[in-house]
């Protein structure tokens, strides 16, 4: 998107310093404990990419396109040789949500990022939308695109799914890292405000939109639009927030969805979990508590937890300088 913006730098804008008052949760229904204790970062660690690479990428050459399970499933594939790295995005998500971290494995690594069906380009399944449907789905999609031994790598309600494909076991899950991951919390949320909430979010989408759109050029309105999941939106290029907003349009499996991931609940069998799993959370994020990522934690044993300082909900393109860098460690052990 080609699009002039007025940047926080430019307008002398910085962002949220120590002690500024945390912000309410955006489901201000569910219970949690306080946030853990940030992890103090071993290298460069902008927010941002100063370098944005996917930008200089032609991706139409990478996206296809499969049947699985009867649904068509859209997909990006990027790069070959090494580990696969197998990406699936949350709710209101889209293989987009991964631009910054694509280029960057590509380079060493075979990089699979899907639209879950119902979001981004993939059309609403014939069957019913359950978090066990989107797991066995995943689990056919890699299994139909030949992935062996690979990092599974979920995001928020791609979390929750990738949890639900390691739990299986399969034989093609050798690493699993869980970024903000839905499945703690949500279970004792309260359903009918939460999806009263969603509806309205969902009826507004469209209507909204054209604002956002507009709103991209101007870092204050940035702020304001995308501060629920991200903990500087003012500061990331608006090309990335416009990634994020158009794939996140009206897509129809959001209530489904929603409703799916409420209430189901895999507490009991998170000990099932055996490969090594890395779980990295934001410390400010307002959709799922970064309180959750202690008890991911203390339930599989055999993890690790990375706490990002200042990072909302979506770390991998909040801090993806770091992201990667850490990803990569993870994945080259």
């Amino acid at each position: 998107m080609a699009v002039r913006s007025e940047s926080a730098a430019e307008s002398g804008a910085d962002d949220q310093g120590p002690g500024y008052p945390p912000r309410a949760p955006l489901w201000p229904f569910t219970s949690a404990g306080p946030p853990p204790d940030p992890t103090p970062s071993d290298g460069a660690d902008p927010y941002g990419n100063p370098d944005a690479e996917w930008l200089r990428v032609d991706w139409r050459e990478h996206l296809r396109q499969v049947d699985v399970s009867g649904a068509r499933v859209n997909y990006c594939e990027m790069g070959e040789g090494g580990r696969p790295i197998v990406f699936v995005h949350g709710l209101a998500g889209c293989w987009q949500n991964w631009l910054e971290n694509i280029p960057y494995f590509a380079r060493d690594h075979r990089v699979i990022a899907l639209d879950l069906p119902g979001f981004g380009d993939s059309p609403m399944p014939p069957w019913e939308v359950t978090i066990g449907n989107y797991g066995r789905l995943v689990d056919e999609f890699c299994r139909k695109l030949k992935v062996k031994e690979c990092a599974l790598v979920g995001n928020s309600m791609g979390g929750f799914i990738s949890t639900e494909v390691a739990i299986a076991q399969p034989d093609w899950v050798e690493k699993l890292v869980l970024l903000s991951a839905a499945g703690i919390s949500s279970v004792h949320v309260r359903r009918r405000p939460a999806e009263a909430l969603a509806r309205l979010l969902a009826a507004s989408a469209g209507l909204s939109f054209e604002l956002r759109e507009r709103g991209l050029r101007r870092w204050r309105l940035r702020y304001a639009m995308f501060r629920n999941v991200f903990d500087a939106p003012h500061r990331l290029r608006p090309e990335l927030l416009w990634e994020f907003a158009h794939g996140a349009n009206n897509a129809p499996a959001f209530l489904p969805a929603l409703g799916a991931l409420l209430g189901y609940d895999f507490l009991e069998r998170l000990d099932r979990v055996e490969v090594p799993t890395l779980i990295v959370w934001g410390r400010d994020d307002r959709v799922i508590p970064s309180a959750d990522a202690l008890e991911f934690e203390r339930h599989v044993s055999d993890s690790r937890l990375v706490v990002f300082d200042r990072c909302g909900h979506v770390p991998m393109a909040e801090r993806p300088v770091r992201f990667n860098r850490l990803l990569d460690q993870f994945v080259a052990e």
